[in-house]
């Protein structure tokens, strides 16, 4: 696609779950090639899972990133799934509240194109506009050195590290 087309982040509307399921569907081959220990070789939600979870829900935001063609039509380049964590706080640990970010996506034909960054963009844009977030966070496997390097180009830092010891 010419990069002369326009390109936008927006929320996820149902006739963007098709695309959506591809790139779930390349976001675990990712997992699945990289751990066959953990994943399995199945997407982690549904068609329905997206259309009943997902759309319109303020607390799981989804954002995708699509490309305006010449006829005027959208094709979806990435998505950005998130999560509104809200943790009361005890003694020790203080009250806070949380964008996680649960998935990151861009179209294996769309890499290297800025589409990444214009889902993160939009991401902290919304945290920022609402005000009342603490932390945007996030999980990326070791084995992902792509992803963990882009988030760090991202500006992001790594809050904790999680040991293992593999026995089978």
């Amino acid at each position: 696609m010419s990069e002369n087309r326009e390109i936008y982040v927006r929320p996820l509307e149902e006739q963007d779950i098709p695309k959506v399921m591809d790139l779930l569907e390349q976001v675990n081959l990712v997992h699945f090639n990289g751990r066959p220990d953990i994943f399995k070789h199945d997407t982690k939600f549904t068609e329905e899972d997206v259309k009943n979870s997902f759309i319109g829900n303020e607390m799981a935001p989804v954002f995708v990133c699509v490309e305006v063609d010449e006829d005027g039509m959208e094709h979806v380049l990435g998505h950005a799934f998130c999560e509104i964590q809200e943790s009361l706080g005890n003694s020790v640990v203080q009250a806070k509240r949380n964008l996680y970010i649960d998935d990151i996506c861009v179209d294996e034909s769309a890499r290297g194109r800025g589409i990444g960054r214009k889902l993160y963009e939009h991401v902290l844009s919304f945290a920022e506009k609402d005000g009342d977030f603490d932390f945007i966070t996030l999980n990326v496997w070791n084995f992902n050195e792509p992803a963990y390097n882009f988030y760090i180009n991202m500006g992001m830092n790594p809050q904790r590290t999680i040991m293992e010891k593999k026995l089978k």
